[in-house]
């Protein structure tokens, strides 16, 4: 771990803003650190009482000549009553400590998860460009899943074991401090071991948690790419990478699990120097002492051996939370990394229309994703509501940027983008995209049913109009004919339906939102001939009456387009309907005659 890095472990103003989010229950926080005073002062009230019975009544007991029954009856109220009674206080006390601190741990990771994914959902589509998926889930699972421990095993706990310590130390200074003196004298060792456990397990826990991540994506992105691994015979090899990884977080385990070995019988060892010099100590000064001192050291010796228990007990364990503590602090600086990433739209407008009419307007409008690298220059066009606009081009020409910037995906440099001659800044986001619906050239289904994946599972829309769409666009009938019909489980991205099943599919959601704005991008590009026929038989009832953009590959389905606009390296060469841009004799003509050049020549070559 960088030096820079473990600063930040105890930066308090980092610690402050985890105990934030455990504001709105504070009077769990106080609960919790009122019962670990408690359990601090409640630790040594025992052995203390065994000292004092042994004192105070079991000893004068056998001076005076008590009957049995006597000395009986005095150490069954002091000793069992007593003890057992501040047992189960202790018990209550510890039980209710443990179940609020790790209710505050889950409570407040929950409230954590919810403000990354919102943060999340209000990033700038940029952000999901250039950050790996895997990464914004770790975030929002995992890392906020380890602050619950900065609760239930971290702070607070330590904080309580602390107190233990200090609470335990102080009675046995009280009692006889030599004896105290005597009986630490070992913990120098102690210290120094917990100091090497602690250092050694924690870099075992960051190679795991690295290991861990490159496992993950490993599998992920295999299993993904299943298909190409199977289809080039690369078995054996994808798996020998994939046993070195697992080796190192197999490594890594090992010797976090070699640390504990070691550190538990270190400290096992100090306990019982630490009891042979309580010991040696007693009995040498029993020797040296008047009869009545030395009939009070054996009260002594027996409470200091169970103060060292108690005193032992939260040591163990302190450097593991310490290192549990630490890993949270990395893991919540991990996490308000997300929450402050300021790449979100920084401007909304408060215009809501009911419905928008549909005219759209770019106006020299430039366009980068990074820097001064401008994609998009000086894109100038209007479409009016009813009209259909294609947008034609080379691969990397622009195309889909226009229209991420008309749903404002992206935030422009320059220019306006205006929809019904209002600015896109000034309309509220969900209105404005509300208005706009997208048909994408690789369509996404999430697993669920069919008409989850049609209606978003937006409870507000009935299936009769979910039936009505499907009619409509002429996929009712093959929805009927899965198994389930419309609660047909498409599987985790729609991998059981085929590439033109899906494209369909998307059109019925597209269909059944209404929007005023139809962008379809791509739409029929990877589909075979007889697909193609559907969608375009369903991409003419989409558009019927409504404002459309149309980004195509294949010229031939946008020649009743009112408007074709020809881009070039991020530039519009070309403007008008497909007999004037073909009558130019120009950039569309030239990108017409070789793309229907290529396809005769493929169908002499089939035949």
């Amino acid at each position: 771990m960088p030096e820079s890095k473990k600063k930040k472990v105890f930066e308090f103003s980092l610690l402050g803003r985890v105990f934030h989010y455990a504001a709105p229950y504070k009077n769990r926080v106080y609960g919790s650190i009122a019962l670990s005073i408690l359990l601090a002062v409640l630790a040594p009230l025992r052995p203390f009482l065994i000292q004092l019975t042994m004192n105070e009544y079991i000893r004068p007991g056998l001076a005076r000549g008590l009957s049995l029954k006597e000395r009986m009856e005095s150490l069954i109220i002091w000793v069992t009553v007593v003890q057992v009674v501040l047992l189960l206080i202790e018990t209550v006390a510890r039980f209710y400590f443990s179940f609020i601190t790790a209710w505050l741990g889950q409570t407040v990771v929950r409230d954590l998860r919810v403000d990354v994914y919102k943060k999340v959902l209000g990033l700038n589509l940029s952000q999901f460009d250039k950050t790996p998926i895997g990464t914004l889930t770790t975030r929002t699972i995992n890392d906020s899943e380890a602050i619950n421990d900065i609760f239930s095993d971290g702070l607070i706990p330590l904080l309580a074991d602390l107190l233990s310590i200090v609470s335990i130390l102080l009675f046995m200074f009280v009692t006889d401090w030599r004896l105290t003196l005597v009986c630490v004298a070992p913990f120098p060792f102690l210290m120094v071991a917990t100091w090497m456990f602690k250092e050694s397990v924690n870099r075992s826990f960051i190679r795991v948690r690295n290991a861990v991540a490159a496992l993950n994506a490993f599998v992920q992105e295999h299993i993904t790419g299943m298909q190409i691994v199977q289809a080039f015979a690369a078995e054996k090899r994808e798996a020998a990478k994939f046993n070195k990884i697992n080796r190192e977080h197999r490594n890594a385990n090992i010797n976090a699990i070699f640390a504990y070995s070691v550190f538990f019988p270190i400290v096992e060892i100090i306990l019982a120097l630490s009891t042979g010099l309580l010991v040696w100590w007693g009995a040498t000064r029993v020797m040296h002492v008047p009869v009545a001192e030395a009939r009070d050291l054996s009260g002594k010796i027996v409470s200091f051996f169970l103060y060292l228990n108690l005193l032992f007990r939260p040591l163990r364990v302190m450097a593991d939370k310490f290192n549990v503590l630490q890993m949270g602090m990395v893991a919540s600086e991990r996490v308000f990394r997300v929450l402050d990433n300021d790449d979100v739209l920084t401007t909304e407008g408060s215009y809501s229309p009911v419905r928008v009419k549909g005219k759209v307007e770019f106006d020299k409008v430039n366009f980068a994703y990074t820097g001064d690298r401008y994609v998009l220059k000086n894109i100038s066009f209007t479409m009016q509501p009813g009209q259909t606009v294609a947008i034609v081009g080379h691969t990397g020409s622009g195309k889909s940027s226009i229209v991420s910037l008309l749903n404002r995906l992206y935030q422009i440099q320059e220019g306006r983008i205006l929809v019904d001659d209002v600015s896109i800044e000034d309309y509220r986001l969900d209105a404005l995209r509300k208005s706009i619906g997208v048909v994408l050239q690789d369509v996404f289904l999430f697993s669920g049913s069919v008409v989850d994946n049609i209606t978003l599972r937006n409870d507000a829309i009935p299936m009769e109009k979910v039936v009505e769409a499907a009619k409509l666009i002429g996929m009712h009938d093959f929805i009927m004919r899965l198994p389930g019909g419309y609660h047909y489980n498409v599987m985790e991205r729609g991998s059981s339906l085929s590439l033109g099943q899906r494209q369909l599919l998307s059109f019925i959601r597209a269909l059944l939102y209404d929007p005023s704005i139809l962008i379809l991008d791509e739409a029929t590009s990877s589909v075979d001939t007889e697909s193609e026929q559907l969608i375009q038989e369903a991409i003419d009832k989409l558009i019927s009456g409504r404002s459309s953009i149309i980004i195509a590959h294949r010229l031939s389905t946008i020649r009743k387009a009112n408007q074709i606009i020809v881009l070039d390296k991020g530039e519009i060469r070309e403007i008008g309907t497909h007999e004037e841009l073909m009558g130019i004799g120009g950039f569309y003509s030239k990108l017409h005659e070789m793309q229907f050049s290529k396809q005769g020549a493929a169908e002499r070559k089939v035949s």
